[in-house]
């Protein structure tokens, strides 16, 4: 079979489609930079006039990538150069998320800068879907940071520039420059030092 169709074709196809998708998707984001890709299918684009993409950033299928006004204020997400998120990938903001250049994601990270209404005891007495979209803060994550499966970014959180972030890991406090942080919630385990 591999003579009537070789896989060197199917990939070939792959390709040609998540391009022409891409370009399709290009002119509603904010900013799209030069050699970046979306692969079919992601799971859902919401606000994509208040997203910035670098260049040469790929973001594989299944990605979940929404931004929502609440009021007069627009959200904002500005995503770096060379980045890569992995199949599964949900970034959601009401406020401002910013990440740097050479991100590594593994799959299913989420990156949220808002949560289903405030924890009170009014709005706990609504279903989650109907209570107002809220932020706390922004999420900033620096460059070259390194986030495993399934790792949990919270909102107010900054992770410092070359960062490393266990699988399974929930960040709800911020993470230094050149650290390793593991757990839920997220602990630093180890920060290393310039030697000069």
């Amino acid at each position: 079979m591999s003579y009537l169709w070789p896989s060197s074709a199917s990939w070939g196809l792959t390709y040609v489609r998540d391009k022409i998708y891409t370009s399709y998707l290009t002119r509603r984001f904010a900013r799209f930079g030069h050699s970046s890709t979306i692969r079919w299918k992601p799971a859902r684009l919401r606000g994509l006039q208040f997203i910035s993409v670098g260049e040469e950033t790929l973001f594989e299928s299944g990605l979940q990538l929404t931004a929502w006004q609440v009021g007069a204020e627009e959200p904002q997400i500005t995503i770096g150069n060379h980045c890569t998120l992995r199949s599964g990938c949900h970034i959601t903001a009401s406020r401002v998320i910013c990440i740097g250049d050479n991100l590594l994601t593994g799959t299913n990270v989420l990156i949220t800068d808002n949560s289903h209404g405030e924890a009170t005891y009014e709005q706990m007495l609504l279903p989650p879907d109907s209570r107002p979209v809220y932020s706390k803060a922004p999420v900033v994550i620096g460059n070259n940071v390194w986030l495993g499966n399934n790792v949990c970014v919270m909102p107010g959180v900054t992770i410092g520039d070359g960062a490393i972030i266990g699988a399974n890991s929930v960040v709800t406090h911020d993470v230094p420059a050149y650290s390793v942080a593991v757990g839920c919630p997220a602990k630093v385990i180890h920060t290393c030092e310039r030697k000069d």
